[in-house]
């Protein structure tokens, strides 16, 4: 008979991202995950293979690295190195004359973009034949690989699901804003791959690049760096200057594909523009991607401490007004996001969440990148654990000093240690909640120190700051001052109440709002007195989705001049799209109807640009524009055939001009399979 020839190779695409968990993701290869089989079929001619007669050796390349692996006819795949086994196969006499191989990588293989050839060496010849490509990603479903994750509802929610919510606003008020993260989208799996092609290390030293990407430590340090394009040729440029001309508004973004997609597109240029949760937004969805679960985490009242010295100073002068006098900031809300992974350089102990935060705020070790922070290590203040922990546990555990000041003198001050990190939050797995994580971050004891939030006392008078209700953008908002005088004779006391706009990473901008009165108090009388901010008083000028005020209240006592001050941050609310769908049960290629309503609550027409879209049951975005008569209903339908099973979100976002502010609606969907 003649010898053993190979014919074709099929690298049975199908089968194998089913069984590897990466059927959906789109790429130009063979997408697998590591620690894990796959099985690869050879067609041939003449006699069947004969490992006396010939070798069969696969060369598995990546960049300057390369291995071989020589096909075995029994044994065990290594948990260390590359394996190949031919399958056990019962012989068809009549049908194609095949063989199959199973190949299976280390848990700890880096990942990255592979290349394949499979070479067949006989006592006469050697052939060499191209398999294509391979994406090897982690495995959170392989227990030896780093990023093991043990339940599966976590795998889905952190690594398969593809749409998600991240908190704004501030903790009275908080605003579920709706995210696709996009990774199943066409060709963002390969513009992940890019990013890592791209970044500064890999550029200067290929090889040493290509070995570390087998530890998710060092991945996410790279990944955190290049989100941002500070120092390399990352993917989002920053601006939180309030004037977004020459990109897009970062309020207006619902997606991560967009941002990824124009960053490829160009050239790889920075997209303008992003703030804090478009940095994690994009990140998540590249984790999430390369395998490695991650979800996307809000801290409210995040303090940016610039010195180092655990303490936020905020100063007041003596009409309420907050001045600009210190580099340190309160965040109204920072994003950022937590991975999964063990973290064997730490020592015992560290291993499960770890923060890592793309927004470009301090450099970590020269780059403008931050962690992985071990969420263990910044429970325990162990702040030499690296990396950054100190700039973590400071924005979530720093003091705030308050200040009262005129004409450059010290009137009063006063520390809250409750404040910062008063709420850290993430989406609860398999819901549209909010799941409360900051116990994970600090202790009761840490969390309940001494301090003050709204209300603050003297010996003398006590005053605190109360919201009526949730404010929503074009009502007026109400609230109370309530003014106690606990000395047993009566007071003559001046009120200075100043209210501010201001972006949620800054102090605030000048006074948009004040009222300044004389208050007679009688012994140990409380007083409520009311007041009402009209729309047209704080109405902005920029495209916001969330305004965000600072409302202050200092009362002097005439007779003693003592001074005590209350402040409260809060931000003004969107109204809501409404978005239903006509059957609650959902099938895959099966056509359905959702519905976006929206009531116009102002006393002027809106107009603006309605957007619809779901990764996976829209093919492209429906884009409308539309004008709504004064308290008048829009209701618009929206066909859409879905085209994968599981949980989806469909979203919809309505950018107003005047008023100028960012409308959004969300409804989740189980599409059930055929």
């Amino acid at each position: 008979m003649d010898q053993f020839k190979v014919q074709t190779i099929d690298l049975q695409k199908a089968q194998n991202q089913t069984r590897h968990k990466t059927d959906g993701l789109s790429s130009s290869t063979l997408v697998l995950r590591r620690g894990q089989a796959f099985t690869v079929t050879i067609n041939y001619d003449g006699r069947p293979f004969d490992p006396l007669k010939e070798k069969m050796i696969f060369q598995i390349v990546l960049g300057p690295l390369s291995v071989e692996v020589p096909v075995s006819t029994f044994g065990q795949p290594s948990l260390t190195q590359w394996s190949a086994f031919l399958e056990r196969r019962v012989p068809n006499p009549t049908g194609p004359r095949a063989l199959s191989v199973s190949l299976t990588s280390p848990a700890s293989a880096s990942i990255g973009v592979y290349t394949l050839q499979l070479r067949v060496e006989a006592r006469l010849s050697v052939k060499t034949h191209s398999l294509g490509q391979i994406t090897l990603l982690c495995n959170p479903w392989c227990q030896t690989d780093s990023v093991f994750l043990q339940a599966e509802d976590l795998r889905n929610e952190y690594v398969r699901s593809d749409f998600g919510l991240l908190f704004k606003g501030s903790p009275g008020n908080m605003v579920s804003r709706p995210w696709s993260f996009d990774q199943f989208e066409k060709g963002i799996l390969d513009i992940c791959m890019k990013l890592l092609q791209l970044s500064p290390q890999y550029q200067a030293d290929m090889r040493t690049d290509l070995k570390n990407r087998s530890d998710p430590v060092y991945i996410g340090r790279v990944i955190s760096a290049m989100v941002n394009s500070n120092d390399d040729k990352g993917v989002l440029m920053g601006n939180w200057s309030g004037d977004y001309s020459g990109g897009i508004n970062p309020s207006q973004w619902s997606g991560s594909a967009d941002i990824l997609r124009k960053w490829s597109e160009t050239q790889f240029r920075p997209v303008k523009y992003g703030q804090c949760w478009v940095f994690a937004a994009v990140m998540c969805t590249v984790m999430r991607a390369l395998g490695i679960p991650t979800r996307v985490i809000t801290n409210f009242n995040s303090a940016h401490d610039t010195d180092g010295n655990m303490v936020i100073e905020e100063y007041y002068n003596e009409m309420g007004k907050k001045l600009s006098m210190s580099s340190d900031s309160i965040w109204n809300f920072h994003v950022w996001v937590e991975s999964w992974m063990k973290r064997p350089d730490l020592g015992q102990g560290y291993d499960g969440w770890q923060v890592l935060d793309a927004t470009p705020q301090e450099r970590s070790a020269g780059i403008f990148r931050c962690g992985p922070a071990a969420v263990k290590a910044i429970y325990q203040q162990k702040v030499e654990a690296q990396y950054d922990v100190p700039f973590v546990y400071a924005a979530v555990n720093a003091d705030v000093r308050t200040i009262i000041i005129k004409d450059r003198k010290i009137l009063s001050t006063s520390t809250d240690t409750k404040r910062v990190g008063s709420l850290i939050s993430t989406k609860r797995p398999g819901s549209m909640l909010m799941q409360d994580i900051t116990s994970e971050y600090k202790t009761e004891k840490v969390r309940r120190g001494e301090g003050a939030t709204g209300r603050v006392a003297s010996k003398g008078t006590a005053v605190s700051l109360q919201l009526l209700k949730a404010p929503v953008v074009g009502e007026n908002i109400s609230f109370n001052v309530i003014i106690t005088n606990n000395a047993a004779a009566p007071k003559l006391l001046k009120k200075h109440v100043n209210a501010q706009n201001k972006e949620y990473n800054r102090n605030p901008t000048g006074t948009f709002w004040e009222a300044h009165d004389d208050v007679k108090i009688g012994p140990n009388e409380t007083l409520t007195i009311k007041h009402e901010i009209s729309f047209k008083d704080y109405m902005l000028k920029e495209v916001e989705e969330d305004s965000l005020v600072n409302l202050a209240v200092v009362i002097e006592d005439v007779k003693s001049q003592e001074r005590v001050l209350a402040t409260e941050e809060f931000n003004i609310r969107s109204p809501a799209l409404t978005v239903q769908i006509q059957n609650e049960y959902v099938v895959i290629n099966t056509q359905q109807v959702a519905t976006v309503t929206f009531t116009n609550p102002f006393s002027t027409a809106v107009s603006g640009e309605l957007t619809v879209a779901c990764s996976g049951l829209l093919e492209q975005k429906v884009q409308t524009r539309i004008t709504i008569q004064p308290r008048e209903t829009m209701s618009m339908p929206i066909s859409f055939t879905p085209r994968m099973a599981g949980s989806k979100m469909l979203y919809a976002s309505l950018v107003l001009t005047n008023p100028p502010t960012v409308l959004h609606g969300f409804k989740s969907i189980d599409v059930q399979a055929a």
